[in-house]
C-alpha cells in the first residue's frame, strides 16, 4: 500500500494503537506477538518496496530458537532449512594462515538437540517470520522522515510520500541506523568504524569441492584487520564472510548491503591459507555483498517520552560480536508482548508498562556491551604486542576465548520476564487504593484520562 491510499486510525477507547516502524525479525516478530493481544491494533511500516533480508547467514541460538517455536514460526522452518552440527559443535578459530585449529566450542550439555544453535540464510528466516503474520496490516514503501508529541501523549508520524499516521505507541525496529533514535537521542548516531563485511552464499555443491575446508563454522582469524568466517547453510548454501578494515577515499558508507566486486579484495587475503583463497575465489563468482559497519554507545534506555519503545538492532547499536542479533531482537519483542499485555491486566499507563519494558533490557544491553569492553581491551593487545604473526594469532584467539561469556546464547528470558512481573504483582498490592482513587477521579473528569 502506497501513497495516501491508507487513511489514519482513529483513537479508540480501550484499544492500544501501535506502529512498528521496520520489517525485519524484530518488527515481523513484533507483529506476531501483537496480533495475540486483543486489545491491540497495530500496523507495520517498512520503507523497502517489499519485505526482504539482505545479507548471508543468520545464528539462531537456543534462546531464538525457543521464543520462534513459542510464537510459532518455528513450524515454518523446516530441518533442510539450517546447518547444525551433529556432534554438538559450535564454532571452530583456525589460524587463517596456517589452517592451524586453535578452539572449538561446543554446545553446552544438557541442551536438547532442537534447541542447539544452527545457521540458515537470513532470507528463509524472514520468509518463516512474514508467513506468520497478518499482511494486511504491513505497508511498504514507507520510508519515515519524522515524528511529532501530542499534548495527549501520542506520537505522530509522517513518511517521505506524504501518509501520516497517530499512535498511542510507537516501536523502532527501523534497525542500525534507526531514524526513530536518531530523533529521540540525536547524540546516539551510529558512526562508521572503519570495517566493512562482505557477504556472499555459493553452493555447497561446489564448496565441497575445495580440499581441506571444513564444513562447520570456521572464523578464519588473522591480526592484519582481515578475516574470514565460512558455514554451511541449509539446502545446497554455503555463506562466505569476509571482514577488512580498509581505507576508501570519498566513499560514503553504507550500513546496508549493495553489490560488491568480490575481486578488488582478493589480493587482502594472499596471506591467507589455500582453502581460504579458495573458497573467496568462489565468493567472487557470485554475488557479494558490502555491509559497512556502524556502531555507536550504548543507549541509557531503550525507551522514549513515555510512547516509544526500540527494539532489535535500533535498541542495541553494536557490532555483531555475539552472533545473537536474531535472539536479542526476539527477547525485546516477547518482554515488550507480554509487559503490554500485563500492563493492559492491571489497568496499568503505557508509560509505566514501557518503565518496566526499560527495566528488563536495559541492564542486559549493559551487561553486552561489558562483554564488548573487555573484547576491545583484547583487540587492543593484538595490535601492539611482539612476535611471529602465528604466535600473535594464536594469542589473540586464546584471549579472545578467555574473554568470552556464554551466559547470553543461553539466556531465559522466559524466565526474567517472569519474575520481574511476578515483582510487579507484589508491589501492585500497595499501590491498587490510589489506582482506584486515580479511576474515580478520572471518571469524573477531575483528572485527565491517560493512554492505555
Amino acid at each position: 500500500m502506497s501513497g495516501n491510499d491508507f487513511k489514519p486510525r482513529r483513537k479508540c477507547e480501550g484499544r492500544l494503537q501501535v506502529a512498528i516502524i521496520g520489517g525485519g525479525p524484530a518488527g515481523l516478530g513484533l507483529a506476531i506477538e501483537l496480533a495475540n493481544l486483543p486489545f491491540v491494533d497495530w500496523d507495520l511500516y517498512e520503507k523497502k518496496p517489499m519485505i526482504s533480508e539482505t545479507g548471508g547467514g543468520i545464528s539462531l541460538q537456543p534462546t531464538a530458537l525457543r521464543l520462534l517455536e513459542n510464537n510459532g514460526a518455528a513450524e515454518y522452518i523446516t530441518p533442510t532449512d539450517i546447518y547444525r552440527s551433529s556432534e554438538g559443535k559450535l564454532e571452530q578459530r583456525r589460524n587463517g594462515r596456517t589452517g592451524e585449529l586453535l578452539m572449538e566450542e561446543s554446545c553446552q550439555e544438557g541442551i536438547p538437540l532442537k534447541y542447539q544453535s544452527c545457521r540458515m540464510a537470513r532470507s528463509k528466516l524472514q520468509t518463516a517470520l512474514l508467513t506468520s503474520v497478518n499482511r494486511a496490516h504491513i505497508h511498504v514503501s514507507k520510508r519515515l522522515v519524522d515524528i511529532q508529541h501530542t499534548e495527549d501523549n501520542r506520537v505522530r508520524i509522517f513518511f517521505e510520500d506524504g501518509f501520516s499516521d497517530e499512535v498511542d505507541l510507537l516501536v523502532a525496529a527501523d534497525g542500525l541506523r534507526s531514524i526513530i533514535r536518531e530523533k529521540a537521542f540525536p547524540d546516539h548516531v551510529p558512526e562508521f568504524n572503519g570495517q566493512s563485511a562482505y557477504r556472499t552464499i555459493v553452493s555447497k555443491a561446489e564448496a565441497a569441492k575445495i580440499k581441506e575446508l571444513p564444513f562447520a563454522q570456521v572464523f578464519w582469524e588473522h591480526i592484519s584487520g582481515a578475516w574470514v568466517m565460512t558455514c554451511p547453510l541449509g539446502d545446497d548454501d554455503f555463506e562466505v564472510t569476509a571482514r577488512i578494515r580498509r581505507t576508501r577515499e570519498g566513499e560514503d558508507p553504507k550500513s546496508w548491503g549493495r553489490p560488491f566486486d568480490l575481486n578488488e579484495l582478493l589480493k587482502e587475503y594472499e596471506d591467507f591459507c589455500l582453502p581460504v583463497r579458495q573458497i573467496l575465489q568462489l565468493a567472487a563468482k557470485g554475488q557479494t555483498q558490502e555491509f559497512d559497519m556502524f556502531s555507536s554507545r550504548r543507549l541509557d534506555s531503550v525507551i522514549s517520552h513515555g510512547c516509544i519503545a526500540f527494539i532489535g538492532d535500533a535498541a542495541h547499536p553494536m557490532l555483531g560480536n555475539f552472533g545473537s542479533g536474531a535472539a536479542f531482537a526476539l527477547q525485546d519483542v516477547y518482554t515488550l508482548a507480554k509487559v503490554l499485555e500485563s500492563s493492559m491486566q492491571r489497568s496499568m499507563a503505557l508509560s509505566d508498562a514501557l518503565i518496566k519494558f526499560d527495566s528488563i533490557r536495559s541492564p542486559f544491553y549493559q551487561r553486552l556491551y561489558r562483554v564488548l569492553n573487555k573484547f576491545s581491551e583484547v583487540k587492543s593487545v593484538a595490535q601492539t604486542e611482539e612476535g611471529s604473526i602465528d604466535e600473535r594469532i594464536s594469542r589473540h584467539v586464546l584471549r579472545m576465548s578467555q574473554a568470552a561469556e556464554t551466559w547470553m546464547i543461553y539466556y531465559r528470558i522466559d524466565e526474567e520476564v517472569a519474575q520481574a512481573l511476578s515483582e510487579t504483582d507484589v508491589n501492585a498490592v500497595h499501590t491498587r487504593p490510589i489506582s482506584r482513587v486515580r479511576q474515580f477521579l478520572e471518571a469524573l473528569g477531575v483528572l485527565r484520562r491517560r493512554p492505555c
